[in-house]
């Protein structure tokens, strides 16, 4: 059935729907180090060797990232997993801003290292925020639509930065714009554990008003039968 492939129900859940919205947003950006970055460190750098292990350190690390964050995701409860996709974001935003300021090999790889580090953390924790989000009945909806919603910005942010490259002679404007929408992203997401939690307490409020309702009407019932008992008894005495 339609709804089973395209369950557009979930996107009635606030939270979801915040996430959906800025993840996309932070990831205008994203692919932009990865497609240009050497020929960045080819024009700055000319005399450097082994110019192809930034992007190998970005790949290292970004795999240490998702074991490390993984693991500490484990540890921190419920929706406030967003704050580490949160702390991710401001780091790749600020380490794609930074990569024009390398005036030296050593810096640029260091900034790759954690760069990739924290693109790890990024990825490895979107399973469990949809799990938290929507629960497990929806959570291979929600992850299938928020992959399509990032396939757009993805493919766009590389292009631009390319065009940018071509006009400007340069691609440090390219590597600073590409580390503004992560920020913004991030500080999208941040609302998310505030929602959550004021939805949940409205969810707990109506819950515990009905389940008061159904004590009240069991106590009555209650009351109304141990009435008629002693009503009949008084009548055969």
């Amino acid at each position: 059935p339609p709804k089973k492939i395209f369950n557009f129900a979930i996107f009635k859940v606030t939270a979801y729907a915040v996430w959906a919205a800025g993840i996309p947003l932070a990831l205008f950006g994203y692919f932009v180090p990865y497609v240009h970055l050497m020929k960045y460190v080819n024009e700055r750098f000319q005399d450097g060797k082994n110019k192809e292990v930034v992007l190998m350190c970005i790949g290292i690390t970004s795999g240490v990232g998702r074991l490390l964050f993984g693991r500490i995701a484990d540890y921190v409860p419920g929706v406030k997993k967003v704050y580490l996709q949160v702390i991710s974001f401001l780091f790749i935003g600020l380490m794609s801003m930074m990569i024009p300021l390398c005036r030296v090999f050593g810096a640029l790889i260091a900034v790759c290292l954690i760069l990739g580090l924290f693109d790890g953390c990024f990825i490895s924790i979107m399973a469990p925020i949809a799990f938290e989000l929507v629960g497990a009945q929806d959570v291979s909806q929600a992850i299938g639509f928020l992959l399509g919603f990032m396939s757009l910005p993805m493919t766009v942010g590389p292009p631009i930065a390319g065009l940018l490259r071509d006009k400007l002679g340069s691609y440090d404007v390219a590597f600073y714009l590409s580390g503004i929408p992560p920020l913004i992203g991030g500080a999208v997401l941040c609302f998310i554990p505030w929602i959550h939690s004021k939805k949940q307490r409205e969810i707990d409020k109506t819950t515990g008003g009905e389940k008061m309702e159904k004590m009240l009407e069991n106590q009555n019932s209650l009351l109304s039968s141990s009435s008629g008992i002693f009503k009949k008894e008084s009548d055969s005495v």
